[in-house]
């Protein structure tokens, strides 16, 4: 099991930018495939981003591409989140989650490692 811990989530006005932080530990970091996912009130968990071990596989839900990146640094045992164009709709928890499955697994339930959630709230 790996140890996730997420950063950087905040308030901000609709248009703005923000940029979420994930730092694991506990295991060999570029074995995992890494991933975003999101909750907002009311509503069932949501893919946004993932990539692949090496970080050259990435893959992102519609409601996101062209706005947000994800990326990693295996020496820093990191994955980000940069989100720009952020939306009101952007507004939820977003947990990072880690596994040994393949990055293009979008169903939340094929993660087994998960942060304990940094919350984004957009205004408009």
């Amino acid at each position: 099991q790996v140890q996730l811990v997420e950063s950087g989530g905040g308030s901000v006005q609709a248009g703005d930018s923000l940029r979420l932080s994930c730092a694991a530990s506990g295991r060999t970091f570029s074995n995992y495939a890494m991933g975003w996912f999101r909750q907002a009130p009311g509503k069932e968990r949501e893919f946004v981003a993932t990539i692949s071990r090496s970080g050259r596989g990435t893959i992102y839900a519609d409601s996101v591409k062209g706005r947000f990146t994800i990326s990693r640094d295996n020496a820093k045992n990191t994955v980000y989140l940069q989100m720009n164009s952020l939306k009101p709709g952007d507004t939820a928890v977003y947990y990072c989650v880690a596994d040994y499955i393949t990055y293009t697994a979008t169903d939340p339930a094929s993660w087994t490692d998960w942060g304990q959630g940094t919350q984004v709230t957009v205004s408009s």
